[in-house]
């Protein structure tokens, strides 16, 4: 190596940010290697670069001791005094063992390091930037389909969905472009690897976000979300402001804000219902489509039953019971459901006892609006609100 090879690392460490010390010590140490490999593998060296002028010397490295019991480590003490008289035993001795030819092999060596510490930085630059947008909306064509994962180009690297991710009910082409959420972002010995979804809740969530100004900048806020990926999608919505349907708001005027998220979502229903800090109110309001006659809960075991109208039970329990659970997953409630026509066996049987419907809803019990906080439920199916059947 030469001086041009110095200037053209301090030139590297101007334009890409790379310390110009790494590159030696990273190449000092690929020396070493190279050394033992080519030269000598039984040796103790050490490789020392100059910083000012490239200069490469390899040095054989052994203690001074009195007896040589390991001649690769070890140097006897009448030996190094020849070398200098200060020498004693224990001291540590470096003797210069350059090969001729070993230039040549050091700029080879130094060209990979560059190489490879270049493609470092530029994959810790890509990782930096994406792990900041873990759990953020990106969009991306599918590249290629492998063993079902979909590997999608995201311009400056490539995401990967696995199968976990994918919506059972899509159909996924190469070319196809569409919007993904950003579930995880690893550093990986290969570079950044990341997650993306098409089954998370949080796809919803940000869909929303960019989809209705409103809850992007904060006026309506959403409670929690509930989902089946590609069948149903459930979310609860509230606002502070008294002059702002949160329902309205995410619809949108002939329900073109919630169109627009169905059919980036290839037509999954989606069911948007008012959150309520009363359990009751907020459990009958999560049961719809259905008409809910009156709700008991059981505060200590976080319970509740739901009355209907006998015609509307199937409804209520909806297929499956996917319209209970869907409830049941969105409140945070355990729920059962029954006809009215069995609210009196009900009472006379003392099921009922256990509910407090008939008293108000104590203070402690109810959720206050400065301790909400947002809840992603995947699991569960979700159905139609009669708002969203209206818009469209």
């Amino acid at each position: 190596m030469n001086k041009d090879f110095i200037l053209a690392l301090e030139e590297i460490e101007k334009e890409k940010g790379i310390s110009r010390e790494s590159i030696f010590e990273a190449l000092e140490k690929a020396l070493i290697k190279s050394y033992e490999k080519n030269f000598d593998n039984n040796a103790n060296v050490s490789v020392e670069i100059d910083r000012d002028n490239g200069k490469i010397k390899v040095f054989s490295v052994k203690t001074v001791v009195e007896e040589v019991v390991d001649p690769i480590t070890e140097i006897e003490l009448s030996e190094a005094k020849q070398t200098n008289m200060a020498y004693e035993v224990g001291d540590t001795i470096s003797l210069e063992v350059t090969p001729m030819n070993f230039g040549r092999i050091a700029a080879q060596t130094a060209r990979n390091i560059v190489i490879q510490k270049i493609k470092d930085m530029e994959r810790d630059i890509i990782y930096s930037e994406f792990v900041d947008r873990e759990r953020e909306l990106v969009n991306g064509s599918i590249q290629r389909i492998d063993s079902g994962y979909l590997f999608i180009d995201l311009g400056k690297l490539e995401g990967v969905v696995p199968p976990n991710e994918q919506v059972p009910n899509e159909v996924y082409k190469v070319n196809s472009r569409m919007k993904f959420y950003i579930s995880e972002v690893k550093n990986t010995t290969k570079g950044a690897q990341i997650v993306l979804s098409r089954a998370s809740s949080g796809l919803i969530m940000r869909l929303f976000e960019l989809e209705v100004p409103e809850v992007n900048d904060g006026t309506v806020d959403i409670f929690s979300i509930s989902r089946e990926a590609g069948s149903r999608t459930k979310i609860a919505v509230f606002t502070k402001e008294e002059d702002v349907d949160p329902v309205g708001a995410c619809v949108g005027f002939k329900g073109a804000r919630v169109k627009a998220i169905v059919d980036e979502l290839n037509g999954e229903k989606i069911d948007i219902i008012v959150w309520d800090k009363d359990p009751k109110i907020f459990i009958k309001n999560s049961l719809s489509p259905s008409e809910v006659i009156e709700v008991y809960i059981d505060n200590a075991g976080k319970s509740a039953l739901a009355i209907v109208p006998d015609e509307q039970l199937s409804l209520a329990i909806g297929k499956e019971g996917q319209n209970v659970r869907l409830a049941a997953k969105l409140t945070g409630w355990k729920i059962d459901i029954k006809g009215k026509s069995n609210l009196e066996e009900l009472k006379e049987s003392g099921e009922l006892d256990k509910f407090n419907s008939q008293e108000a809803t104590k203070e402690e019990d109810v959720v206050q609006e400065d301790e909400l906080s947002f809840e992603v439920t995947d699991e569960v199916d979700l159905f139609e609100n009669e708002d969203l059947e209206q818009g469209e």
